[in-house]
C-alpha cells in the first residue's frame, strides 16, 4: 500500500500545480477543491493519504507536487499492517508511518 507523507517541518501541502493536476484527474474545478473540503481531507485522513489519484499527482509531478512548506513522500507499506501517520515532535511535517499496536489502561 503507498501512503503520502510530508518529510519536512511544515503543513500537509499540495503546491498549485498539483491541485491543478489532481483536481483534473477528479474531474473537478479547482474552487471545488477548497469548498468540498478535498484540501482538509488530504491533511487529515488515511483514505484521502491513500487515494490513488493523490499517489499518481505526487508520482507523475516529483518534488514539484509539494507546497511551499511541505515535502511530500510516497511511502510503501504491507497491505495487511494497520498503521498511523506520526508526528514525533511537537510541530507539523516530519510525519512517519507507524505500525497501531494494541494498548490497555
Amino acid at each position: 500500500m503507498k501512503v503520502v507523507i510530508n518529510k519536512c517541518t511544515g503543513g500537509f501541502e499540495l503546491s498549485p500545480k498539483a491541485i491543478r493536476r489532481y483536481c483534473e484527474l477528479k474531474c473537478i474545478l479547482p474552487y471545488e477543491f477548497f469548498d468540498k473540503e478535498y484540501d482538509y481531507d488530504l491533511k487529515n485522513t488515511k483514505e484521502c493519504r491513500t487515494d490513488p489519484i493523490l499517489i499518481q499527482v505526487i508520482e507523475e509531478l516529483g518534488t514539484e507536487a509539494s507546497g511551499k512548506s511541505a515535502f511530500l513522500k510516497i511511502v510503501e507499506i504491507p497491505d495487511d499492517v494497520k498503521w498511523y501517520i506520526s508526528q514525533p515532535y511537537d510541530y507539523d511535517g516530519n510525519e512517519i508511518i507507524v505500525e497501531a499496536h494494541r494498548s490497555w489502561y
